[in-house]
């Protein structure tokens, strides 16, 4: 049996479904207001940053904006999401909840591991009863927004050998040849095949996460 480190959104959660109007609807008041130029974004252009924490997110994304405005739009963007999450909005990608159940009644133990917030995690463990299938939940604003390969260096010594880490973007395969770790690389989330290339697996969809654990362990 296993410790699998799951990453969230982009390898469970379908968060284009409410980050994308969220991020369209943010960038219009911001440009609405004089803060940025008036632009059209594609969905690979909101996706590319799913993963980063949202801190970093806006640092990279609009490092010309104050503080305090980068801050605002940060906020308007969450509480918009968490508007469309309670509203039945959201979802979990087809096949996730039979994948997990699968690999919880094998006996492995399902670690949550996300680039988010408190209250952001909390909100869907509890819209999608995540408490179902994982074990244990961390979230990088309880490490003050560590990297998620330093996070795992905190937690690991809590839980058992051998750890898989399981993620769609970069800082998924990071945490893992960070720390000479076996990773699965998610392709039908938000990553690039670049993105994965270091991954010891690619799983193409939810339903082939299983074996791909089988075949590490």
């Amino acid at each position: 049996m296993a410790s699998l480190i799951f990453d969230y959104d982009g390898t469970i959660h379908e968060s284009m479904r409410t980050y994308a109007p969220a991020f369209r609807d943010t960038m219009k008041w911001l440009s609405d207001n004089g803060f940025i130029e008036e632009k059209e974004y594609s969905d690979p252009e909101i996706s590319r940053w799913l993963g980063f924490n949202s801190t970093d997110m806006w640092e990279q994304f609009h490092p010309e904006l104050s503080p305090e405005i980068r801050e605002k739009a940060r906020k308007m963007l969450g509480d918009d999401m968490a508007r469309r999450v309670e509203n039945g909005e959201g979802a979990l990608f087809e096949g996730v909840e039979d994948m997990l159940s699968r690999l919880k009644a094998q006996g492995h133990t399902l670690i949550f591991l996300s680039n988010c917030r408190i209250a952001y995690m909390e909100r869907h463990r509890k819209a999608f009863r995540l408490d179902r299938f994982f074990d244990f939940f961390y979230c990088c604003e309880e490490y003050d927004f560590l990297p998620k390969y330093q996070i795992f260096r905190v937690f690991s010594p809590l839980h058992e050998p051998p750890f898989i880490v399981i993620g769609d973007r970069f800082h998924d395969i990071e945490t893992a040849t960070e720390n000479g770790l076996l990773s699965i690389g998610c392709a039908y989330g938000y990553g690039s095949m670049k993105e994965l290339a270091a991954a010891d697996v690619i799983a193409a969809s939810p339903a082939d996460i299983p074996e791909a654990v089988a075949a590490l362990i």
